[in-house]
């Protein structure tokens, strides 16, 4: 589990990829978005909490310059004036947008997508399909390749960011509206419509602000495992790719057709195992629906809330309000879903390593790279970790790829990819411990299999002949009674 509390805010530390867990200023903008959570950007004196925090409009707006002073105003509008669902989506999105437009903490800005780039992006995904056909028996699932910008990430993958999120928020909201007694609800009615609305807008400028640093980040839309862009599109970050590859003394060349072989790697699963993509999503569904909520702290932010305060919402949300459930049924839904990302990724790692072995020289290292990327907490275990409050262990996802190529030693690669026809032909966790164990007890349970389907088949018409016996006895007694 992540040590990252289930407050939907963003890890106070940067990914150890390279900056040695340096901490960020918490009221610089440096990629991370707004200092306050709301985007007001107060500080200092004129900050929550300051000298001016008895007047509160001189709190909230007092050290905005007269250009900033309609944006904040209208800010304030769309939360208190919200009455969505969970999850303030609009809110989420321009936050995000402004996020990608400050740049990363390491001053890079996003751009448009060249000609160039979208050419070169094209032509890797082309030649990384070529390649995969023969590390697998899926067919290229990519109907078109596309580079992106970050902005343009953003707005492709927000949908899929919706579908994870929403579930989580709506336990949150739910919440609030229960935490007074029936008889005080009526009473405290405009309170509580404030209180969700507020809500919706927090949890849509953490989301924001979370998607906005990924998107600085990622490399393409199925980074974490999960498919975040449209379906039948293969899209790669010219410009993160160029980040990623800058200090590996790698050609970008290369770096850019495995990164390729990975994304097409994800489309050919996605696209041809149609029950993967809601198994996925079932399973964040089914572990949110464990999530409880410590009602005792929730109430006594809800005695203690000031209107003029609305940071103090954020900050209950980060002092661990939300915790899972210690069920069988919790337990069960998290290990499903780790187990099936561990089972994603390995697949993808052991299928791309396959085809970039023998043709890339730098594969080995590119590999070992995005492998310590993982296990180091990068960009996108740490907002997964973040947004929902599951991590994706790298120890499963090495003991994955292990099992995956163990499969096609014992079966061949039409043998491996015959295990996505259904889920319960996967390894389970338990599995991922002893895969060896697994192929072995596997092959014989094949067999006994094969075995039933081919009685299977013969019984149907076994059963029409005995049926048309049956019938002329009964026909041939009928006439003798006549």
């Amino acid at each position: 589990m992540s040590d990252t509390p289930f407050g939907f805010g963003l890890p106070p530390e940067e990914p150890d990829d390279g900056d040695e867990g340096k901490k960020k200023d918490p009221h610089s903008g440096g990629g991370q978005g707004p200092a306050n959570p709301f985007g007001f950007g107060m500080s200092g004196a004129g900050g929550f909490g300051g000298p001016g925090a008895d007047n509160p409009f001189a709190a909230m707006f007092g050290s905005l310059n007269p250009n900033d002073l309609g944006a904040a105003f209208q800010q304030l509008g769309q939360m208190l004036s919200y009455e969505g669902g969970p999850v303030n989506w609009d809110m989420a999105k321009q936050i995000a947008r402004q996020t990608v437009s400050q740049g990363t903490a390491e001053g890079s800005k996003d751009a448009s997508v060249g000609p160039a780039d979208r050419k070169a992006v094209e032509e890797a995904v082309r030649l990384a399909d070529l390649w995969l056909d023969d590390a697998t028996s899926l067919p290229s699932g990519s109907h078109s390749a596309v580079a992106w910008s970050r902005a343009e990430w953003v707005e492709a993958t927000l949908p899929a960011w919706r579908e994870l999120v929403d579930p989580v928020a709506e336990r949150v909201g739910n919440a609030m509206g229960d935490v007074l007694p029936e008889e005080m609800q009526a009473m405290a009615g405009p309170l509580i419509g404030m209180m969700r609305s507020m809500g919706g807008a927090m949890f849509g400028t953490q989301i924001g602000q979370a998607v906005g640093v990924l998107a600085g980040e990622v490399v393409g839309s199925s980074d974490i495992g999960l498919p975040l862009g449209p379906a039948g599109k293969a899209a790669l970050l010219p410009l993160n790719m160029q980040t990623f590859g800058k200090d590996l003394g790698v050609p970008q060349e290369e770096v850019r057709l495995y990164l390729a072989l990975r994304e097409a790697a994800h489309q050919r699963l996605f696209a041809h195992v149609p029950w993967l993509r809601s198994h996925l999503f079932g399973a964040v569904d089914g572990y949110a629906r464990g999530i409880k909520v410590d009602t005792g702290k929730l109430e006594d932010v809800v005695g203690q809330f000031d209107p003029q305060n609305p940071e103090q919402l954020q900050e209950a949300l980060q002092q661990g309000m939300f915790q899972p459930e210690d069920t069988p049924e919790q337990k069960a839904a998290l290990a499903r879903l780790e187990t099936a990302l561990a089972l994603v990724e390995g697949w993808v790692d052991a299928v791309v390593h396959a085809a970039a072995k023998p043709r890339l020289s730098s594969a080995d290292a590119l590999r070992e790279t995005l492998r310590r990327r993982r296990a180091s907490g990068g960009p996108a275990e740490q907002t997964f970790a973040t947004l929902i409050g599951l991590e994706l262990r790298p120890r499963r996802l090495r003991d994955a790829s292990r099992l995956w190529a163990s499969l096609t030693d014992a079966r061949g690669v039409d043998g491996r990819d015959a295990l996505w026809a259904h889920p319960d032909m996967l390894p389970n966790a338990t599995d991922l411990d002893d895969p060896d164990g697994f192929v072995h007890r596997e092959q014989i349970d094949f067999s006994e299999l094969d075995k039933m389907l081919g009685e299977a088949a013969d019984k149907p018409d076994l059963r029409k002949k005995d049926e048309g016996e049956d019938g002329d006895k009964s026909g041939n007694e009928g006439d003798g009674t006549e």
